[in-house]
């Protein structure tokens, strides 16, 4: 009995692939899929939200004049629940998320905006190191202090050790 859902298929030795005639289909043909909504957003046409993991029927494409490192951006468009105007979005593979284009907006999203800020302020401290060397020689000290502090910490855990055994 062979298994329902494989996914490797048997090829016999005297396979030709060349032998298979090529579709005359268009490279940017659009594809029915079922997907998820990427990410909670608001309809602009009527206001309703639209919540991440909602899943939808989409027509997908792939965006022709768009790649990043040579992978493919694909577009998806998506119909609201409500009053079933068109949402656009396509994937971003540089930030590993996706763009909304047209017909919702994001709703906010508190985990990507607290990660900007801690980037930013990581860059702020590290031009402040490179433009004070009073400031980087001090944070030297201070790293020098703790590890010392740690490794007599741990020295004195080591000879509770032997005590107690």
């Amino acid at each position: 009995m062979s298994e329902r859902k494989v996914l490797n298929k048997y090829y016999p030795p005297d396979f030709d692939p060349s032998k298979i005639p090529k579709s005359k289909e268009p490279r940017n043909k659009t594809f029915c899929i079922r997907l998820m909504a990427p990410c909670n957003m608001r309809c602009t046409t009527c206001g309703e939200y639209i919540y991440k993991g909602r899943k939808f029927n989409a027509r997908k494409e792939d965006v022709d004049d768009m790649n990043y490192l040579g992978l493919r951006i694909y577009r998806f468009y998506i119909k609201c629940t409500a009053c079933v105007s068109e949402i656009c979005f396509r994937t971003d593979p540089e930030n590993t998320d996706y763009v909304l284009e047209s017909g919702a907006t994001r709703n906010f999203e508190a985990l990507k905006r607290a990660e900007e800020q801690a980037e930013r302020e990581d860059k702020a401290h590290q031009e402040e190191l490179e433009n004070n060397p009073m400031k980087l020689l001090e944070e030297r000290t201070q790293a020098s202090k703790n590890e010392m502090e740690l490794a007599e910490s741990l020295d004195e855990l080591r000879e509770l050790n032997r005590r107690t055994v």
